[in-house]
């Protein structure tokens, strides 16, 4: 039986940073960065960081954060996303929308979509999608019995730009690439390779996602796309599996790629379904295992979080 994938959280920051400090690198290749945190804090340690993700969502998350040495939304643009933000008109441009928000709420998302494509820079509009993003996450935490809590959208955008970190400048050329993994690492050159690998699932991509499938919908305007998304990952780890071996084989199909990096980094959450010395196993047919690192989550989520340098 496949893990639930929606309960096990997906790394946790202070542990992989705690391992990475044992390994010497000057650049890291990320080739599924579904969140910025990590190639974020690298960049304090002055590492170069290429990260990459095959969901424009997240590659916008991480362009904003991993690309961004410089640059911050300035009041007239904050003002520009939010202008007429609540006036409805004739027709949502993205009827995908009512999947997850009430009227009001599409409009409000809407209309800050299309006013986003106005700034002047592609940075301002990623860091705008970025924010918008962590609007809609928090407007989904509220349901009909706690709504009346919520503080207006708006405000909450205003709010996550006013404690955005500012960005960090390491004085390197980091860039965000928005490929299939296995493209991304055959071309990428690092000293490191940071693999965090995708919990093993059986379900469509957007099923997989969950609630966060709406940040997708939102910022590609509709929901027509995900039959090509499913296409562009088949044969691919992330894609659905149905046996460990499947996913196994699509794992070592991607590390094959990646012989030209140095070191890697191999991190996964144990939850049932696929063991640490499955990993170990697949790992060490293409090169040596050097150590495996293991902190147990166990008492608060049911998990082990693991990581494999090579």
């Amino acid at each position: 039986m496949l893990a639930n994938v929606k309960s096990t959280p997906k790394s946790w920051l202070a542990f992989d940073l705690n391992i990475l400090r044992r390994v010497s690198f000057n650049s890291v290749v990320i080739p599924i960065s579904e969140q910025p945190s990590l190639g974020a804090y690298l960049k304090r340690w002055d590492v170069r960081v290429q990260a990459n993700h095959h969901l424009r969502s997240s590659w916008s998350r991480a362009f904003a954060q991993i690309a961004n040495n410089a640059q911050t939304l300035t009041d007239d643009e904050v003002n520009a996303v939010l202008d007429d933000a609540y006036v409805p008109g004739y027709k949502l441009q993205n009827e995908a929308l009512r999947t997850w928000f009430n009227e009001i709420d599409c409009w409000w998302f809407d209309n800050v979509r299309r006013n986003i494509d106005r700034l002047p820079s592609q940075m301002a509009q990623a860091i705008a999608s970025s924010l918008v993003m962590d609007v809609g996450d928090y407007a989904l935490t509220f349901d009909d019995q706690t709504r009346e809590l919520r503080e207006p959208l708006s405000n909450a955008f205003r709010r996550f730009w006013s404690i955005r970190p500012d960005p960090y400048d390491n004085r390197q050329n980091n860039t965000v690439a928005n490929k299939p993994a296995d493209e991304f690492i055959a071309e990428t050159p690092g000293d490191l390779m940071f693999l965090r690998l995708p919990q093993a699932h059986s379900q469509t991509v957007n099923g997989y996602l969950g609630r966060t499938a709406w940040r997708e919908e939102w910022l590609r305007g509709g929901s027509g796309f995900w039959e090509s998304v499913e296409r562009s990952m088949a044969g691919k780890l992330g894609s659905p599996t149905g046996t460990k071996s499947q996913y196994l084989n699509l794992l070592e199909d991607l590390l094959r790629r990646a012989t030209h990096i140095k070191n890697w980094a191999i991190a996964h959450v144990e939850s049932g379904f696929i063991q640490t010395q499955d990993i170990v196993e697949t790992i060490g047919r293409i090169r040596r295992v050097d150590t495996v690192y293991t902190k147990d989550f166990s008492e608060l989520t049911g998990a082990k979080g693991v990581i494999i340098t090579a």
